[in-house]
């Protein structure tokens, strides 16, 4: 399966309100006019959003949306999904309107997290001017940013994103997120599509309650990710890891509570990847310096 990049992701949320000053004024990215009552459509480039939000009776992370390339690369997928035993479902004409694409499908891994793939997004081509000044997201050739997603059922999980979806293994680590020696190990392993963006998933052996452990935004320069911080702290979001600079992809981030009860990770610097030249390797910490996690349990 030839999956492109992570086109786009969709959250719930009980308060749009919260969404739209969070995603306006802490993330920076812009509020489209096709955003009403139910849906906050959020654009950082030149696709008509990135991040789609929808009312809902819940908050949590809604759905990952892979692209492919074409309408052949879509029926591959089909195919690919379909000789795996995997259920799928053919979006209505309805829900491909409101995703803006030409076709999707829907299905879930072996834990549950749901998935879509797409071809054809719509592109307005309209500039993207950010509401507090953000200069530009980095996602030209590689996709949104990426996505880490909680699966217990691990060894099956990581079956189906490489064999079935074709996802490669960049690297992988076993964690503790606190100084706690009683607390267990965990394994996460990052993967990339066919894109030079060092992971664009990665998998986390553990369940999380919001169905999302992190996704990540990448934006131009340090200067970016600091004013970032400086909005968070005004608007009174909730910090979950120190600034700090991670050893596999080297970016140099940040994370912070979203209204849906999932992290973002905002970020600069990450490494574009010539996949002939890397070999997956074992990373026994996180990060070169910072990146404290324990301040999001407190």
């Amino acid at each position: 399966m030839d999956i492109r990049g992570l086109g786009y992701v969709t959250a719930e949320s009980t308060d749009l309100d919260q969404w739209r000053q969070y995603g306006t004024q802490v993330l920076g990215m812009m509020l489209t006019e096709d955003s009403d009552d139910n849906t906050l459509y959020l654009k950082m480039d030149d696709r008509n959003y990135r991040i789609l939000v929808e009312k809902s009776d819940q908050d949590r992370y809604g759905v990952s949306g892979w692209e492919v390339s074409g309408p052949d690369a879509f029926l591959e997928a089909i195919s690919d999904l379909e000789k795996a035993d995997v259920q799928v479902v053919h979006g209505t004409s309805e829900e491909a309107k409101a995703r803006k694409v030409q076709e999707l499908i829907k299905f879930s891994d072996p834990d549950g997290n749901r998935h879509e793939i797409f071809w054809g997004p719509q592109q307005d081509f309209a500039r993207f001017i950010s509401p507090v000044g953000v200069k530009e997201f980095v996602s030209e050739g590689l996709g949104l940013g990426h996505t880490v997603l909680p699966t217990p059922a691990f060894d099956k999980c990581r079956s189906f994103y490489t064999d079935v979806l074709g996802f490669g293994l960049s690297d992988l680590m076993t964690v503790r997120f606190t100084d706690d020696p009683n607390e267990p190990e965990k394994r996460l392993h990052f993967m990339h599509c066919n894109n030079g963006r060092h992971h664009s998933l990665a998998i986390f052996e553990a369940p999380v309650p919001s169905g999302c452990v992190h996704m990540m935004l990448e934006v131009c320069d340090m200067d970016e990710v600091g004013r970032a911080m400086d909005r968070m702290v005004a608007n009174g979001i909730k910090l979950t890891a120190t600034l700090g600079r991670h050893t596999n992809d080297e970016m140099t981030s940040f994370y912070m509570k979203t209204p849906s009860g999932f992290d973002m990770e905002y970020g600069c610097g990450g490494r574009v990847m010539d996949w002939d030249k890397h070999t997956a390797f074992e990373s026994t910490v996180v990060s070169h310096w910072g990146h404290d996690f324990s301040v999001g349990f407190k």
